[in-house]
């Protein structure tokens, strides 16, 4: 891991944070890479969301980033770490660099960052993106939320908390019908059985290896090789994982294999080669926004 020894300015004013000196951090390029789907542009340079059961408006100007109406407390317990503050990305970017394609790549999405998300979350969130396109995808889960999860007030709004996994493990599938989610349903479901039991959990998953962990996650009805890829990456921050949906295999043949057809396993093998151990996830992040930004790939922008 690439710990960042670049000196940030973080102010508790009032009643909220303000940072100066983050470096390698854009609210679009974080929030509009296909990672997570609770937060909304709700301004220039704001977006609006929840997650870890906090609701937080976040905004950003020049060289400052604004964490609005946030405890002191909240931003260290919750907010630097979710976004990942601790780490160096200018480093992973150099280290990338070195492959002109990255360069290119990283052009246009230098600013992300990899969320350290709620594991329980990500797998439903990423159960129900499969073959689903991005505002699908936030409709679906903001409706389930809004049906199972709690309220939480924020400046005056009420927000809703993600619903825990011994919450979903007593519906039906006629119960989950009101999030519309199709034929997903089941296997949210199942994701809940297997989490409330005890069967998987954040801590034991932690422990594993990726591989094993993919393995375990993949135990889950309708979790496959992408998105137990995902859930890797930006559930458990292994950045080993590169998930390969249609725009990162497309985006991969085109730069590396001259446009020509290759099988997932084939590209997903070259990446670690290419990339290594540790950053292939960064790698995956920046040619998934690459792709979106100028449309590689496919012809719908929407598309996850």
């Amino acid at each position: 891991m690439w710990y960042t020894y670049l000196i940030m300015e973080i102010i508790a004013e009032k009643s909220d944070i303000i940072i100066h000196g983050a470096r390698d951090f854009d609210l679009t390029h974080i929030f509009e890479c296909g990672q997570c789907f609770r937060w909304n542009r709700t301004g220039e340079n704001e977006y609006t969301g929840t997650a870890k059961g906090h609701a937080l408006t976040i905004s950003q100007s020049a060289d400052e980033i604004v964490f609005h109406d946030t405890p002191e407390r909240v931003f260290y317990d919750v907010w630097y770490d979710y976004f990942d503050f601790g780490t160096d990305y200018g480093a992973i970017k150099e280290r990338l660099s070195d492959d002109p394609v990255m360069r290119e790549a990283m052009k246009y999405g230098g600013g992300i960052r990899i969320l350290n998300q709620d594991l329980w979350e990500t797998v439903v969130s990423f159960i129900i993106s499969a073959s689903n396109n991005i505002p699908r995808i936030k409709g679906i889960v903001e409706r389930l939320c809004a049906a199972y999860g709690e309220e939480t007030v924020y400046r005056g709004d009420v927000y809703y908390t993600f619903p825990a996994a011994e919450r979903l493990s007593a519906l039906s599938r006629e119960d989950l019908g009101v999030i519309r989610a199709g034929f997903r349903d089941k296997y949210i479901i199942d994701a809940a059985g297997k989490f409330h039991s005890g069967e998987l959990s954040a801590q034991g998953l932690s422990k594993m290896t990726s591989q094993d962990a993919k393995k375990a996650l993949m135990t889950i009805s309708g979790v496959g090789n992408k998105v137990a890829n995902c859930i890797l990456l930006f559930g458990l921050h292994r950045t080993d994982a590169f998930p390969v949906d249609v725009w990162i295999k497309r985006i991969m043949e085109y730069c590396y294999f001259g446009g020509g057809k290759r099988p997932i396993n084939e590209i997903s093998a070259f990446a670690e080669d290419k990339f290594g151990k540790n950053l292939g996830g960064y790698a995956q992040q920046y040619l998934f926004f690459y792709a979106r930004e100028n449309k590689i790939g496919t012809d719908r922008e929407d598309v996850l």
